[in-house]
């Protein structure tokens, strides 16, 4: 297996992806000879050509109809948002054509793309560069909504993304490009979508998290070990469609639940997961459910290590789920 970082691991699961199907095409702002912002698309123009890795004008709109024509006629595009910030001028491409395909259609035609873009905060971007929007467009059925943290996941979801008849919409933590490594399959594996990652094992208190905040989880839980609170931590992965069956047997296991993301907490995952949980299972609950989130404010510049959840932000609510 080589060990790869999370973006290697993203370039490496594009490159396999068109090596075995002639039909799948890379393409958005830069993506061609440049390799995109993050390099994500390194080499791919010059070992595929530019027919199928290429640049596009700087219209996102553009870039998704373009997406949904080529899914409608038989090919499988893999489209990327240079950064998630930008999609907004594609949101009715999104929301409005491309999820709802197979039903307006009576399933005569379908959507198989994939909408690849880095998401979040961790890079110093300011408020243009660091949003998070996964609830939007989790509000939008017809979609898949993928987030990976590991450069396995990265790699194996994005295949089978890439395979699924839908379209689905990736989001890439872009902290997590280069800051975290691990072990990859060569050739071709997938990981399914709708499915959780156990990260960690414990019986006192559920953190249920995905994207950068895992590896900020598995800090604080290693925090909390040396005072005696064992977490069982839950990278979601796929939140639409959500494996919900997976998220309720992780709340019973320990009747305490922490739930983690960096966007906005009004209306966010959390809201939703905190919601499922005490709809089917509030019998099983020792203590509120927490949330640890960021602030309903837009992201700041210099404030950045404020308002994303952190450490001890995260450690804090631990304890006092463990001590409720």
């Amino acid at each position: 297996m080589a060990n790869l970082t999370l973006i290697q691991a993203v370039n490496d699961g594009l490159r396999t992806a068109m090596e075995a199907d002639s039909t799948v095409y890379v393409f958005g702002e830069d993506v061609g000879p440049k390799g995109g912002v993050f390099l994500a698309t390194e080499n791919l123009t010059r070992d595929f050509g530019a027919n199928r890795c290429f640049d596009t004008p700087l219209s996102e709109d553009g870039i998704i109809g373009t997406a949904i024509g080529m899914a409608m006629n038989g090919l499988r595009p893999v489209a990327e948002i240079q950064f998630q910030d930008f999609i907004f001028p594609a949101f009715d491409q999104i929301v409005s054509e491309a999820a709802k395909l197979r039903y307006r259609s009576g399933g005569q035609y379908t959507a198989p793309m994939v909408i690849r873009t880095p998401y979040g905060g961790g890079i110093r971007g300011g408020l243009y560069h660091s949003q998070s929007g996964e609830a939007y467009f989790c509000h939008t059925p017809g979609l898949k909504v993928v987030i990976p943290s590991t450069a396995h996941d990265a790699k194996g979801l994005l295949l089978a993304s890439i395979a699924d008849p839908d379209p689905v919409l990736f989001l890439e933590p872009k902290a997590l490009y280069r800051s975290v490594k691990g072990e990859v399959p060569e050739g071709h594996y997938t990981v399914d979508l709708s499915t959780l990652r156990n990260v960690r094992e414990g019986e006192h208190v559920t953190v249920l998290c995905y994207g950068a905040m895992v590896p900020v989880c598995e800090k604080a839980a290693a925090r909390a070990a040396e005072n005696g609170i064992e977490c069982h931590i839950v990278d979601l992965r796929t939140l639409l469609p959500l494996d919900e069956e997976g998220v309720l047997e992780a709340a019973k296991k320990t009747g305490r639940v922490v739930v983690v993301h960096e966007a906005p907490r009004f209306c966010g995952m959390g809201g939703e997961i905190s919601a499922l949980i005490a709809e089917n299972c509030i019998e099983y609950m020792e203590a509120p459910i927490i949330r640890v989130t960021g602030f309903d404010t837009p992201f700041p510049n210099t404030l950045e290590h404020h308002y994303l959840p952190d450490e001890r932000r995260v450690l804090d609510a631990i304890e006092r789920s463990a001590a409720y």
